[in-house]
C-alpha cells in the first residue's frame, strides 16, 4: 500500500489534516525567515550609540543609527529612545516602552495560530479516529460475517487520522517552542537596551572636592 492509498483509506478528514499541516509548515517557514532577519546581532552598534551619546549627545548618536539601518528590534528601540531624548528622559522612556510593545507583536506573531493548530491537530484525528471506528461497527451490523478487507477500511482510517493528527500537532508544537525560544532572545537584548538608555541619558552631576579648592572658593 502506498501513500496514495493510505490517503484513500483515511477518508475526507485526512485532507483537512493536510491542509493544516501545509499551513503550518508555512507559517514556520515565515517566522524562521523574519526572527532571522531580525535577529541579527545589534550589540556593536548599541555600543557605538552608546559612545556617541556620551561624546557628542542624543542626536548625533541617532544620525549613526539611522545611518546603520539595522532591522533588530533592539536598534528600533533604541531608535525610538533617541528621537525623544531631547525632550527628557521620561520621554524617552515612555517612547521606549511604546516600541518595546510593537517590536514585540512582531516577534510573536504566528505563534499562537501554532499553538492553537497543535491543539486541533490531535482533535481531527481522534474524530477521524472515531469516524472509522463508526465504519467498523457498522459493517458488523450490516454483515453477520465481516471479511478482513471489510473491518480493515475503517480500522485503517481510524489509525491513519489518529497518527496524522499527532504528526501535525507534535511538529506545531515544537516549532512553537523553538519559534518562541528565539523570539524571547531577541526581546531581551530590546529590552535591555530601553533600561540602560535612561543611564546614558543622565549626566553625573560634577561634584566638588574642596582638598582640589583654594581659599576663596577659587578652583585650582
Amino acid at each position: 500500500m502506498n501513500v496514495l492509498d493510505l490517503i484513500r483509506a483515511a477518508g475526507p478528514l485526512l485532507w483537512v489534516l493536510l491542509l493544516l499541516s501545509v499551513y503550518v509548515v508555512y507559517l514556520v517557514a515565515v517566522r524562521v525567515q523574519v526572527l532571522t532577519r531580525l535577529g541579527r546581532d545589534a550589540s556593536a552598534l548599541i555600543e557605538r550609540a552608546r559612545a556617541v551619546t556620551a561624546e557628542s549627545g542624543s542626536g548625533a548618536a541617532l544620525a549613526e543609527v539611522d545611518r546603520a539601518a539595522h532591522p533588530s528590534p533592539a536598534v528600533s528601540v533604541l531608535r525610538a529612545g533617541l528621537s525623544r531624548a531631547d525632550r527628557g528622559v521620561e520621554a524617552a522612556s515612555s517612547a521606549m516602552q511604546g516600541a518595546l510593545l510593537v517590536e514585540e507583536d512582531r516577534l510573536y506573531a504566528g505563534l499562537s495560530a501554532l499553538g492553537t493548530a497543535a491543539q486541533v491537530a490531535p482533535l481531527l484525528g481522534l474524530l477521524g479516529t472515531v469516524i472509522g471506528m463508526v465504519r467498523s461497527f457498522l459493517v458488523f451490523s450490516q454483515t453477520t460475517a465481516p471479511t478482513p478487507e471489510q473491518l480493515a477500511t475503517g480500522i485503517s482510517e481510524a489509525l491513519i487520522n489518529t497518527a496524522g493528527g499527532l504528526i501535525v500537532a507534535i511538529v506545531a508544537y515544537v516549532a512553537r517552542g523553538a519559534l518562541r525560544a528565539r523570539a524571547d532572545r531577541i526581546a531581551t537584548q530590546a529590552e535591555r537596551v530601553r533600561e540602560e538608555l535612561p543611564g546614558w541619558l543622565r549626566r553625573p552631576e560634577v561634584s566638588l572636592n574642596f582638598e582640589d579648592m583654594l581659599p576663596g572658593g577659587v578652583r585650582r
